[in-house]
């Protein structure tokens, strides 16, 4: 049974995280209500309630983690989102980075290759009111049938950017993906040009889980 409580304690521990956040400097006042919206908690092991509002990535099921909360709003706030825009997020892992990017308006489609964690969050994110279309695949293709779209989130960190996810950007779109080795990547924001022309800036150093081809076994 999916556990469904969100006191005024963590209210509360949520709206104590929104200011540190905003003290690193995320400005996005969208973003900033998204996260003390979105009950992180819910998305955690029950035990490991008293971690859920520290700003720090958290492990969870089969070898992933929950991103930190400062990671989710600095690569939501630079997708620059608005309502309705069509996302690809790659890496469902516990469906929270969905769940915020649902919390702002946009519609999501979000690919996990791990069938565990795509059970966990196709069953847990409707629950909460947030309506994602899930996908279990290989994130590295994106999903061409429904491209092309607005932005793109990958939540794994690549060695580099896969084409088929470049391929799936429309024109004047946003693609957010941390590039590196395995102990740190820098985060790119890549915006397609035209059909053949792509800019790409860098924002700083992440550590991230690796991007995988394929299903996970």
């Amino acid at each position: 049974m999916v556990q469904k409580d969100d006191t005024f304690r963590h209210q509360g521990m949520r709206r104590k995280l929104v200011e540190e956040i905003k003290q690193k400097g995320i400005t996005d006042v969208a973003v900033l209500e998204a996260i003390g919206s979105v009950p992180r908690h819910l998305f955690m092991d029950n035990s490991f309630i008293q971690y859920a509002y520290i700003d720090k990535a958290f492990p969870i099921a089969v070898g992933q983690t929950i991103s930190q909360p400062y990671t989710v709003a600095f690569q939501t706030e630079s997708l620059k989102l608005k309502k309705f825009d069509k996302v690809l997020e790659v890496g469902t892992g516990s469906g929270y980075q969905a769940a915020v990017l649902c919390k702002m308006g946009a519609t999501v489609y979000t690919i996990e290759r791990h069938k565990a964690l795509y059970d966990f969050a196709r069953i847990l994110l409707p629950t909460l009111g947030y309506r994602p279309q899930f996908f279990y695949g290989d994130g590295y293709l994106g999903l061409p049938t429904y491209g092309p779209f607005d932005k793109i989130i990958v939540t794994a960190g690549a060695s580099t950017v896969p084409e088929p996810l470049k391929q799936q950007l429309k024109i004047g779109g946003i693609l957010v993906i941390p590039i590196g080795k395995s102990n740190l990547q820098t985060m790119k924001i890549v915006t397609r040009i035209s059909e053949t022309v792509y800019a790409e800036e860098d924002k700083g150093g992440f550590v991230f889980v690796p991007l995988l081809n394929g299903l996970a076994e």
